[in-house]
């Protein structure tokens, strides 16, 4: 087996690159012209690379950054499918093929986030310890 980094061992990886690699035909037979073209190959490409970029991140804090914005991405991607799907340049089966791709890969990253962002969580004192009695410090005095 080739050595590989740690995030090509992701299947969330693995997934946004397929959503890459069939959405790069569809791009290319776009208008040059269409906004939704260039912002699409924009953001499917800032999936994969935030995911990557998140994966190599040693802070939990910083992963779950990385991999909100990958998410952010993977639904900016959807919107862009829905929009040339409403001005006709794609059909509805088009659409729907790609967005089945990135329902898959915005739920294994919600699970990256969720995964990393429950271990920076500090268990929190109750309410009322944080409450002070201001007749009570009036009393000091």
């Amino acid at each position: 087996m080739t050595d590989q980094f740690n995030h090509e061992r992701l299947k969330v990886y693995q997934e946004a690159l397929r959503f890459v690699t069939w959405v790069g035909p569809i791009i290319e037979d776009l208008p040059a012209k269409l906004a939704a073209r260039d912002q699409l190959d924009r953001a499917s490409t800032s999936i994969v690379l935030n995911l990557a970029e998140g994966n190599g991140k040693r802070s939990y804090p910083d992963r779950c950054r990385y991999f909100d914005i990958a998410r952010g991405s993977v639904v900016e991607c959807a919107a862009c499918l829905d929009v040339l799907g409403r001005r006709g340049k794609l059909n509805a089966e088009t659409v729907a093929a790609g967005k089945a791709i990135l329902l898959e890969v915005v739920a294994m990253t919600a699970g990256l986030i969720a995964r990393f962002s429950d271990a920076v969580h500090e268990e929190q004192a109750p309410f009322e310890d944080g409450i002070l009695d201001v007749d009570q410090d009036k009393d000091k005095d």
